[in-house]
């Protein structure tokens, strides 16, 4: 694959750059009076955080989750699931050298002939025929893979747009993009459109737990934990004990009954 123009690589450090400047300049942001003076020591960076997520929050309540309601609502169940299929096939690349670097070189083979079976014989990836002989879909990214490697995840981070991350997550999404086939061979354009679209997949797929979060007397200490439990549950392949019932809420697989 061809390694990205110098000049994309400055504008992504420069953004980078901007970024946890931002992070550093966030003091001021305020947190609920009764946690004033608390600080979780995962999180730091608690101030820009939050108000990372309330940015997000509004983002969604405003823009995001309408337009994933109406998605849901009037597109039918399994266009979007060819869509979805789609999306995880585009970047399964990914899956593939991370299940090597982890060692998990039966997956990363296994995984190796999914894409190719989805990305012929299900044209390009809108069926799934793989699982149905038995390749089914795994969930590894770098960000897993320094966590087997034995990296700490390292401070909490909220990013807009995003959302959860943490400083090991984000190192990895960076290392990640050199292996993703929208980055490296789809146009800025349609690279964009692609972004979105598996946003509003993710978005979808959320919905089921709204009313779980408006019940939460803090929804960014839930997120949190649940995101940072969901990571733990995948770095060990579900061996990890006190995950809560967020896991399964937080299933990367849209099993939605329609197998194709």
């Amino acid at each position: 694959m061809h390694n990205p123009p110098r000049n994309s690589r400055a504008f992504r450090s420069a953004v980078t750059t901007l970024l946890f400047l931002g992070i550093l300049a966030a003091g001021c942001a305020s947190v609920p009076e009764d946690r004033q003076g608390e600080r979780d020591e995962g999180d730091p960076f608690e101030p820009f955080n939050r108000t990372m997520h309330n940015f997000n929050d509004s983002l969604d309540r405003t823009i995001v989750r309408p337009v994933a309601v109406a998605y849901r609502d009037n597109v039918p169940r399994p266009a979007r699931t060819g869509v979805s299929n789609f999306l995880g096939n585009l970047t399964y690349p990914v899956v593939i050298v991370n299940s090597a670097l982890q060692g998990k070189f039966s997956q990363s083979g296994r995984g190796t002939g999914r894409f190719l079976i989805n990305t012929t014989i299900g044209v390009a990836g809108i069926f799934d025929p793989a699982s149905r002989m038995g390749l089914e879909k795994a969930n590894e990214d770098f960000g897993q893979t320094l966590g087997v490697w034995g990296a700490g995840p390292g401070p909490y981070l909220v990013w807009p747009f995003t959302g959860p991350s943490t400083v090991r997550d984000t190192t990895g999404s960076g290392v990640d993009s050199y292996f993703d086939p929208t980055v490296q061979a789809i146009p800025i354009p349609e690279r964009f459109a692609v972004y979105l679209m598996r946003g509003l997949d993710a978005r979808v797929g959320l919905l089921e737990i709204d009313h779980i979060l408006e019940q939460e007397y803090d929804p960014y200490i839930a997120i949190r934990e649940a995101y940072l439990q969901r990571r733990e549950y995948l770095i060990h392949d579900g061996e990890t004990p006190d995950v809560d019932y967020w896991d399964a809420e937080w299933d990367d697989d849209d099993d939605d009954g329609w197998d194709w």
